[in-house]
C-alpha cells in the first residue's frame, strides 16, 4: 500500500468532486484501536446475521449454513440450504433477517444457482425453524428473485441483501453485471444494477422509478453498477454502496433513485488490459463516486456505523477489504466521503456487521476463516 505524508495529503486534488485518498502512516495503536474476540472458525465464509436471542447465522460459501452462539462457541447446522453453484466468487451469499422476524421466522438467503447458459445469482425465503440441539432448518423455502439470465463464469454476482426502514418491508439487493460490461447499462436485464422490490419478490405499488416499463426493468432502481458487494442506509435515510472497480477505481456511491452510475462508459479505473476507460468527469451525465481508491482496497462489505461504543466513528462508512486486509474507516459529511482511517488486520475480511450493543463483527475470507467481535481498547 503506498503510504503518504501529510504535506502530500494536502495536495490531492478533487477530480469531478472525488477524492482518491490512500491512507496516511498510522501508529500501531492507531492501526488496532479495538480488542479482538475470536468466536470459532468456518470454511469459507460469506456473511452472517444476528437473531433476536443473539446467536449468529453465518453462511459457507459451499453451501452450508451454520448457527453460532457467541457464548459458548458451540456450532450448529441449518438443513434445507437449496443447491448452490459454487467457484469462483460464486457459492452461497448472503443471509438476512425479515424486520418482523419474530412474527414470522422468515430469513432471505442469496446465491448462485446453475441454469440453462451458466450460472446466476438467485434469493429464497424460508421460515427459519430451529431445534434444541443448536442447529435447525429451512422449510417452505421459496425463490423469489433471480439475475434475469445465466452467464458462463463465476464472477461478478454480488447478491447482497438489505432490508428498508419503512412499514412495507422493502428489499433491496445488488446485482453484479456478472463481468459482461453491458448488461450493467441495459434495461432489459437486471444485472449490474441496485434493485428494490417487496418482501415476496413482487414491485413495489410506488417509488420505484421504471415500475412503468415493467418486466426486470420494474425492478431497478439504480443503474450503471460493475461488482456492488456492500449496501447500507445512514441514518438520514441514504442508501450507500461499495463495490469492486477494474484494474483500480473501487468506488463508494451515494445511490440517488432512477440514477446512472456509468459503468462500463465511465470509472476511475482502467481495463485489466491496460486500455483505458474515460473518467467520470467526462460524461456528467454519470453519477460520480464520492470516494474512489487508486490502488485498489477490493472491498467485500460495508456498514454505516449507528453505534455509540466506538466514539467519533458514528455515521462512518466502515469497509471491509479484502486486498487491504483490514478495515477501511470512511467518513461522510454531506455528500463527501473521504478515507479517514486504514486498519490493517493481517488477513482478507469478508464480512462485517454491527451488533446492537454496538460492537463491529467480522468475518475472515477463505479456509479457516475466524468471526471476530470488535470492542474499543
Amino acid at each position: 500500500m503506498m503510504q503518504l505524508g501529510l504535506s502530500t495529503l494536502s495536495t490531492l486534488a478533487f477530480v469531478a468532486g472525488v477524492l482518491a485518498v490512500p491512507s496516511q502512516p498510522l501508529s500501531s495503536r492507531q492501526q488496532t484501536p479495538f480488542t479482538t474476540t475470536a468466536i470459532t472458525t468456518f470454511d469459507e465464509p460469506w456473511a452472517f446475521a444476528f437473531l433476536p436471542d443473539n446467536r449468529i447465522l453465518v453462511t459457507e460459501k459451499r453451501g452450508q449454513l451454520r448457527l453460532v452462539d457467541p457464548t459458548t462457541k458451540a456450532k450448529g447446522t441449518i438443513t434445507g440450504v437449496p443447491s448452490v453453484r459454487y467457484g469462483g466468487q460464486g457459492g452461497f451469499g448472503d443471509v438476512a433477517l425479515h424486520p418482523k422476524f419474530a412474527e414470522n421466522n422468515l430469513i432471505y438467503i442469496s446465491y448462485a444457482e446453475a441454469g440453462n447458459g451458466g450460472a446466476g445469482a438467485a434469493v429464497a425465503r424460508a421460515k427459519l425453524v430451529l431445534n434444541t440441539s443448536g442447529g435447525g432448518s429451512l422449510q417452505n423455502l421459496q425463490v423469489i428473485w433471480r439475475q434475469s439470465q445465466k452467464i458462463n463464469g463465476d464472477g461478478h454476482f454480488g447478491h447482497r441483501l438489505l432490508f428498508g426502514s419503512d412499514a412495507n418491508s422493502t428489499l433491496w439487493i445488488s446485482s453484479g453485471e456478472r463481468q459482461q460490461f453491458d448488461p450493467a447499462q441495459s434495461m432489459t436485464t437486471n444485472l449490474g444494477k441496485i434493485l428494490r422490490l417487496n418482501d415476496d419478490g413482487s414491485i413495489p405499488a410506488e417509488g420505484n422509478p421504471f415500475a412503468d416499463r415493467g418486466g426486470v426493468t420494474a425492478q431497478v432502481w439504480a443503474l450503471g453498477i460493475r461488482n456492488p458487494l456492500g449496501i447500507d442506509f445512514d441514518e438520514q435515510g441514504r442508501l450507500w454502496e461499495i463495490e469492486m472497480g477494474p484494474m483500480g477505481g473501487d468506488e463508494i456511491n451515494l445511490i440517488e433513485k432512477g440514477a446512472n452510475y456509468g459503468w462500463p462508459v465511465v470509472s476511475q479505473g482502467n481495463h485489466y488490459d491496460g486500455r483505458q476507460i474515460p473518467k467520470h468527469n467526462t460524461r456528467p451525465e454519470f453519477v460520480a463516486p464520492k470516494a474512489f481508491w487508486n490502488p485498489v482496497i477490493s472491498p467485500a462489505g460495508l456498514i454505516i456505523y449507528k453505534g455509540n461504543l466506538f466514539s467519533g466513528w458514528k455515521g462512518n462508512a466502515i469497509i471491509s477489504a479484502l486486498g487491504a486486509q483490514g478495515l477501511v474507516r470512511v467518513e461522510m459529511n454531506g455528500n463527501t466521503a473521504r478515507e479517514a482511517q486504514r486498519i490493517g488486520m493481517g488477513r482478507r475480511i469478508r464480512g462485517i456487521r454491527q451488533s446492537a450493543d454496538g460492537a463491529i463483527w467480522v468475518i475472515e475470507d477463505g479456509a479457516g476463516g475466524r468471526l471476530l467481535k470488535l470492542t474499543p481498547r
